[in-house]
């Protein structure tokens, strides 16, 4: 059975994930680049036998990756995609396909369709979506050295206390630190 990572990319010591159009999403992008962040990214994308993503996210890469170029785009464009949406219609970007279920009975039917990993991308809709009703078994979070003070808390929609067991952590050189944490059971 396939295990739910949720890898986050923007988010802030305070918990705040990262919008496009927000000064933090733009700080984000102004960090200088750093080999060894972009190296673990593409790590973690390369992992994934599946790519998973709620329309907006989906919709956003669509229009970028099948184009793009480079260790992130070769990882995106070779690993194929489902995106959970019941107002799209086709899909233009070759390896996707669409899950019409809701979010909990698609994404059974998937970790039951083989081994290794599942990765989900946010969008912040999606992201406390998968949990809030404890469908991630790994979180990958990439941190920012910034504090935010307002905006959608990637763990605001929690009706209890979810215990995470700590994996790993990795410090970049432009400050951002990428923690791993497993659901405990």
């Amino acid at each position: 059975m396939r295990s739910v990572v949720l890898q986050v990319f923007d988010l802030s010591l305070d918990g705040i994930i990262g919008e496009e159009g927000t000064g933090f999403y733009d700080f984000c992008r102004a960090l200088p680049d750093d080999p060894g962040h972009e190296a673990w990214l593409v790590g973690s994308l390369q992992r994934a036998e599946l790519h998973i993503m709620g329309r907006v996210t989906y919709e956003g890469m669509a229009a970028y990756f099948p184009t793009a170029y480079g260790g992130i785009a070769d990882a995106m464009n070779g690993t194929p995609r489902a995106v959970f949406s019941r107002t799209l219609d086709a899909t233009d970007w070759a390896g996707s396909s669409i899950i019409r279920d809701d979010l909990e009975a698609g994404l059974d039917k998937l970790r039951r369709d083989g081994d290794g990993e599942i990765l989900a991308h946010g969008g912040v809709g999606f992201a406390r979506s998968l949990a809030a009703l404890d469908l991630v078994d790994e979180y990958r979070l990439t941190v920012y050295p910034c504090a935010v003070g307002a905006g959608p808390s990637l763990f605001g929609g929690l009706a209890i206390p979810r215990p995470l067991d700590f994996e790993s952590s990795v410090t970049f050189g432009n400050g951002v630190v990428a923690l791993t944490y497993r659901r405990s059971r």
